[in-house]
């Protein structure tokens, strides 16, 4: 019996952490591939989480091509939810071969975060925002898609 109320108040954070459209978003810090930190704020519009390698790779792709500083350029902010993947192949291979991307990948290397946006684990989230507010959310399943909706988004 003990060990079901703890269970349930574990979860109850991720419960109470899930946000909707109209809803603000709550700040939260993730260090980047080079280990800078990045908080979110007021300033970010988009936000793109990935939940698994796939996903991940569909924003790569979607990206390619374009200049450094694109995403942030369009307030942009790129999630990646690390946490499944073994930390001695993050350490050794995954964050190392990010290092050569033009743009930044918030490392969500806990789960900390990414679970706050529940989606498709094979999609990529896409929420936007408006002063720190939810206003819409999208997933999107292919690069192309997702770089047709990112060149929607006026610099």
């Amino acid at each position: 019996m003990k060990f079901f109320a703890v269970l349930l108040l574990s979860l109850l954070p991720v419960w109470a952490q899930a946000v909707e459209v109209g809803e603000r978003v709550a700040p939260w810090t993730l260090l980047d591939q080079f280990d800078q930190a990045y908080t979110l704020d007021d300033q970010a519009q988009v936000l793109l989480v990935a939940r698994s390698m796939d996903a991940a790779k569909l924003v790569d792709a979607a990206l390619q091509g374009q200049p450094k500083g694109y995403l942030e350029a369009r307030h942009g902010v790129f999630v990646a939810d690390i946490q499944r993947m073994p930390r001695l192949v993050a350490k050794l291979f995954a964050v190392p071969a990010m290092q050569s991307y033009n743009y930044r990948v918030m490392l969500d290397r806990d789960a900390r975060i990414a679970p706050r946006y529940p989606a498709p684990v094979d999609k990529v989230l896409w929420l936007q925002l408006n002063n720190g507010k939810l206003t819409a959310r999208h997933e999107y399943g292919s690069a192309a898609e997702l770089r047709e909706a990112l060149e929607q988004v006026k610099p």
